[in-house]
């Protein structure tokens, strides 16, 4: 254990977490999402919320400023106007605990797949609720 780290971050997470480089994105999938056949690496936290895992991150996680969608989440098929709750809560933990605050922009399901099949990795977690998938690009600290 260490002090200010989420237990909820394992030791290989918190290593793919300090190898990526800036500009390189993370995906936190939900339980239905692809994750091994889509992520160079898969982590799996089967049991632990998306929004949970997220909020451990972002503590640690510089988001990237560079990039005018550094927060990426999928729009919901045939109605992309329609916010899913969890996405409101994705917006309110990145607000509240990220360094670099930044609005989430929705992509079209199979463009976020495209997206996410070159992420740095994936952590595949146990969120059942729809749409609860985020990318993540890692920023610098400053």
């Amino acid at each position: 254990m260490l002090h200010n780290i989420s237990p909820i971050l394992s030791p290989d997470i918190l290593h793919t977490l300090r190898a990526m480089g800036h500009g390189d994105e993370i995906v936190i999938g939900d339980a239905n999402f692809p994750g091994t056949s889509m992520g160079k690496r898969c982590h799996r936290l089967d049991g632990i919320s998306a929004t949970d895992l997220l909020e451990a991150i972002v503590q640690l996680f510089p988001i990237d400023t560079f990039d005018d969608a550094p927060l990426a989440v999928m729009e919901v098929v045939d109605d992309p106007s329609n916010i899913p709750p969890i996405v409101g809560e994705f917006q309110e933990i990145i607000d509240k605990t990220a360094d670099n605050p930044a609005p989430i922009k929705g992509m079209e399901r199979f463009k976020f797949y495209e997206r996410a099949s070159n992420a740095f990795a994936v952590i595949q977690t146990g969120e059942t609720r729809i749409y609860g998938n985020i990318i993540l690009k890692k920023g610098v600290i400053s």
